[in-house]
């Protein structure tokens, strides 16, 4: 059985693929805190922005394949912190794939739609970058930083939603959590974006790397819509109350970091090299299927005492 390191083993992607392949592969998540509280996967604590982490890591546990999902996702936190985020999010991710490539073990880094300022949408992996808050550049650094150290890597730029431990990591679970407790609540016009469920997201990655790809990839859904949009049809999914979902602009959201208007991506590069990732009905059907069977409270679960 072939084993996998996945960073960020706490976060949305990390947790959800970690639980979702376990028993297909050997896994070891990697967590810094929030340890999720399960038998699953190998649970392994660390700090990668210590002396050397990402070289003790990969010689401790060995692995034949890396997921690297952990960074400061939050655009807010970035915006507050840049140099923790330029470490992490930058920095951390060149070592590792310097290490990956020392050792000839096949890599995957999560980066962002967010490296583009979203003027004009439609963005293919050829288009050039122009981030516009701290999050979108760290996460552009850390692309090139990838890139340079280890040329084999696959790089994905994602957008996605899913369950996740605390149960506040998604807009798909903002909007579920309000809709349901009937809370109004505001849903942006202006912002595009191509969401893919977290289990579509986490099988597309697994099949890239049976597949051998390398280099940069838009691994997000081959449909877009706003945030707005994205509500509605969420609340549509649950049978929930969409008038609760107010139209607004994102300027009226009262946020620090600057948030990208549209970023729609090509995704005709996967399509052509693997197939087309699925589309929001899909995902939305499986995320709903998953609020049934009572995975949320599962994972919810799963939290750290």
């Amino acid at each position: 059985m072939k084993r996998i390191l996945i960073t960020g083993a706490s976060g949305l992607l990390g947790l959800n693929m970690a639980l979702d392949i376990a028993g297909q592969y050997e896994v070891y998540g990697v967590v810094n805190s929030h340890a999720p509280q399960t038998d699953a996967f190998h649970v392994v604590q660390a700090n990668l922005l210590g002396a050397d982490a990402p070289a003790r890591l990969i010689a401790e546990t060995k692995p034949d394949l890396i997921v690297h999902c952990a960074a400061v996702a939050n655009l807010e936190t970035a915006e507050k912190q840049p140099e923790l985020a330029q470490k992490l999010n930058a920095d951390v991710p060149g070592q590792l794939a310097t290490e990956a490539a020392r050792h000839g073990i096949r890599m995957v880094h999560i980066s962002t739609d967010a490296v583009f300022d979203g003027v004009t949408g439609c963005y293919a992996e050829t288009d050039a970058p122009n981030p516009l808050s701290a999050y979108g550049r760290t996460k552009l650094a850390g692309e090139r930083a990838v890139a340079a150290a280890n040329p084999d890597a696959i790089i994905a730029r994602v957008n996605f939603y899913g369950w996740s431990l605390s149960g506040r990591r998604s807009l798909a679970e903002f909007f579920y959590n309000n809709l349901a407790a009937g809370n109004p609540v505001k849903g942006f016009t202006d912002v595009y974006f191509c969401p893919l469920f977290v289990l579509d997201l986490s099988n597309t990655l697994l099949k890239m790397l049976d597949a051998g790809l390398s280099g940069l990839y838009h691994v997000v859904s081959p449909e877009f819509l706003s945030k707005f949009d994205f509500g509605v049809r969420l609340a549509q999914q649950f049978g929930l109350d969409a008038s609760l979902i107010a139209p607004a602009s994102v300027n009226a959201g009262g946020l620090t970091a600057v948030r990208s208007s549209r970023l729609n991506l090509r995704t005709e590069k996967l399509t052509r090299d693997l197939g087309a990732a699925p589309g929001i009905s899909a995902g939305l059907d499986r995320f709903y299927a998953q609020c049934q069977a009572g995975f949320p409270q599962q994972i919810q679960a799963m939290q750290p005492a």
